[in-house]
């Protein structure tokens, strides 16, 4: 049976990390600060800003809260971004997505100084991720390797496999784990013979957004399966792109879904929040 891999229990270890840096900071006169945007009442939305702002109290990182209205316009938007920017107090900056239909995202995740893109969605992010340089990584992509490393399994040389190919998720994933020197293939919905791809792997990333779309056909037996996605099914119970059940039997490690990968996303924005302050 395969090794669970505790994303709560691996985010809580970097929160306690996290908080003694905070303390050190605080005791030096150094304060992060973190500035939450949300526009529009979304309930999920809600669910993770409220989260987020937990996460800040714990640690110990000044929160600063920007609940705006649903007919909030763009301009209006970017004046607050802007205003943001300029702030010397202000570390970080997160705008909450999905944004209502009349914003832009593209245009509002541009808006933000990529010093102050605690997201890691900037152009400018990517690009240094890209070629290897610094800057603020997406948050889920960085909470996977972590989940890994803190799991004690091996990245480098390691055959892994990519489902999905989103900028938040697949794309970033996909050049961390290059980063790790793994061997890396990315799939996606255009991808023949998808399971005989995926059953090359020795880590297999899904972020398909499909629920329960990976059975124990599309995994190698001692594989680490790696589940991104999130979704309620029928019966109202949370579960994954990856049918946990019945891959379980067959893998070395698994994430499970709730606890397993969505911990370590708010663990990451936490820590690129500290590392803002630098």
């Amino acid at each position: 049976m395969a090794n669970i891999i505790d994303g709560k229990a691996i985010s809580a270890q970097i929160k306690e990390e996290l908080k003694e840096k905070v303390a050190v900071m605080e005791a030096e006169g150094r304060q992060v600060t973190l500035a939450v945007i949300q526009v529009g009442s979304d309930p999920a939305s809600s669910v993770y800003v409220g989260n987020k702002k937990k996460a800040c109290a714990y640690i110990g990182i000044r929160s600063l809260s920007y609940e705006l209205e649903e007919k909030t316009t763009e301009e209006e938007l970017l004046a607050l971004i802007g205003e943001l920017n300029n702030r010397e107090d202000v570390n970080g900056i997160l705008v909450q997505l999905p944004l209502p239909s009349h914003i832009e995202e593209d245009k509002i995740i541009k808006a933000i100084r990529p010093e102050k893109d605690v997201d890691g969605f900037h152009p400018q992010s990517v690009g240094a991720l890209c070629i290897g340089q610094p800057g603020f990584v997406s948050c889920t992509p960085a909470g996977i390797i972590q989940l890994l490393k803190r799991s004690g399994i091996e990245i480098a040389g390691k055959e892994c496999v990519v489902v999905g190919r989103s900028n938040i998720v697949g794309k970033p994933m996909a050049l961390l784990l290059l980063r790790e020197n793994a061997t890396v293939t990315v799939a996606h919905s255009k991808t023949k013979d998808l399971k005989d791809v995926t059953r090359r792997a020795d880590i297999l990333v899904v972020a398909v957004g499909r629920p329960k779309m990976i059975t124990k056909e599309y995994v190698k037996e001692g594989a680490v399966v790696i589940d991104v996605g999130i979704h309620r099914n029928a019966e109202n119970k949370l579960c994954g792109d990856v049918d946990y059940d019945d891959v379980a039997p067959i893998c070395s490690a698994i994430t499970p879904v709730p606890g397993g990968v969505g911990p370590m996303t708010i663990a990451m924005l936490m820590n690129n929040c500290v590392e803002s302050i630098k």
